[in-house]
Order: structure tokens, then sequence, then C-alpha cells
């Protein structure tokens, strides 16, 4: 059986993401950031997810999502309440869950076509 490496036909690509770090094309980071196929807003100011609020998500839904996939860390963490709102209040789904399920989940849908955004919480 032959393998062949296929390369994405957008820009970003996620490699993997954990609690500490995500692979982004060739570049590890450290610090929480938000990527979307042809975009990478890297430090992005959030650090823990149980204190997000509806601004935080500006960066996110400047892109334009159909679906928000949030990477919480090494834990599953839900953000607030409001956070889900201002979420659901314009029709764009929110998915939390840890980081390396974010990465498979995020890789998926962008494979697929999908109008996805993930943002990564990472400690840094």
């Amino acid at each position: 059986m032959q393998l062949n490496l296929e390369r994405p036909d957008y820009t970003y690509f996620l490699r993997g993401a954990d609690g500490s770090g995500a692979l982004v094309n060739e570049r590890r980071l450290t610090r929480s950031f938000i990527i979307a196929p042809n975009a990478l807003v890297e430090d992005w100011a959030v650090h823990d997810v149980r204190t997000l609020i509806p601004a935080d998500l500006d960066a996110l839904l400047a892109l334009q999502p159909a679906l928000v996939v949030l990477g919480t860390g090494a834990q599953q963490q839900f953000p607030p309440a409001a956070v889900m709102a201002a979420c659901l209040q314009r029709g764009i789904g929110l998915e939390a869950m840890t980081n390396a399920a974010a990465a498979r989940t995020y890789s998926v849908l962008a494979g697929e076509g999908r109008r996805v955004v993930a943002g990564f919480v990472l400690p840094g």
C-alpha cells in the first residue's frame, strides 16, 4: 500500500494540541490562539474559559464561522452562559472540549470545507 502526504488546500492547518501547546503548520504555539482555515490570530487574550465574556468572542466571530470549536485546555470546561448565548443569538454553534478533542474536530471540519473557527485556551 502506498501512502501519500496530502496538504490541505488552505493556509493554516492544525497538526495537534494539548493542554500546554499546539502545532500549527510547522510552528509550536504556547499561548492562546484562534485558527480558521485561512486565518491565525496569535496571543488571544484568554487564559481561563470560566472567565470568558462575550466580547472575548469578537475576534472569533469576525471570521464569520458557522461553528466555533472551543478548546478549553487539558480538561473540558464550559464557558459562562452569556458566552454560549452570544453565539446562539447569532445562529452560531459553540462546542467546548479539551484541546486535543478540539484539534481533531477542527481538522475534520476544516478538511470538509466547513466554516469553522477554533479558539484554543493555553496557559502561557
